[in-house]
């Protein structure tokens, strides 16, 4: 190997050093700042996001199979459907039946 080829291996692996020691500050500076997001008390619209802890349970519509919180279920006859219409009309269609 010659003196300037030997020379123009130094800078690539000095460059190669530069841009691998710049890529990992700046990993740690993102999970860093993803931290302190993460701890944020609450966000600007003031209300809680939800815990899973606290989940509300699933209930399927018996006319069109999509299921909804059970909250916002309308509940008819022991069955639960996405809302009056699909009530009336699954009513409707097992009386007769």
């Amino acid at each position: 190997m010659s003196c300037s080829e030997e020379v123009t291996l130094g800078k690539i692996l000095f460059w190669f050093i530069i841009i691998v020691a710049v890529l990992f500050g700046a990993r740690l500076l993102a999970r860093s700042t993803s931290k302190v997001e993460r701890a944020a008390p609450l966000p600007k619209d003031g209300k809680v996001p939800p815990d899973m802890h606290s989940a509300e349970a699933m209930v399927r519509c018996h006319q069109c199979g999509i299921h909804l919180p059970r909250s916002e279920a309308y509940l008819s006859n022991g069955k639960t459907w996405c809302g009056p219409e699909h009530a009336r009309l699954g009513q409707s269609s097992s009386g007769s039946s």
